[in-house]
């Protein structure tokens, strides 16, 4: 006969200390191991022993962002006007031919350039 698992109420998440989660990933690396059966027979999902084996065998360490306040710098000097040199362009690079596209360029005549140099 089968033994049936009847929660009522509400239900609380488990707590594992690291020695009972290490007990679990060490059944898994025997030799022969099921890990879906170590994970059935402990009443959880097999990828979690798959993430605790992650967490607990190969501890990268984790990026956690500084605690404090990033250092700010005020630039006063005088904003320049725009420039036609600041303006948008496109450079593209073929065949040994080099062609810039302004952003006031025509699309036709850009159309035309292209299809020039892909033929």
């Amino acid at each position: 006969m089968n033994e049936v698992t009847v929660l009522t109420g509400v239900e609380r998440r488990r707590r594992w200390s690291d020695d009972e989660k290490l007990d679990l990933i060490e059944a898994t690396m025997e030799p022969g191991a099921n890990v879906s059966e170590i994970a059935r027979e402990a009443d959880i999902a097999p990828a979690q022993l798959y993430r605790w084996r992650k967490e607990l065998l190969d501890p990268a360490p984790a990026l956690e962002p500084e605690e404090g306040f990033a250092s700010v710098v005020i630039d006063d000097t005088p904003a320049r006007p725009y420039s036609d040199a600041l303006a948008a362009v496109i450079e593209i690079d073929i065949g040994g031919s080099h062609l810039r596209i302004t952003a006031d360029a025509p699309p036709s005549l850009v159309s035309v350039t292209l299809e020039g140099l892909r033929g």
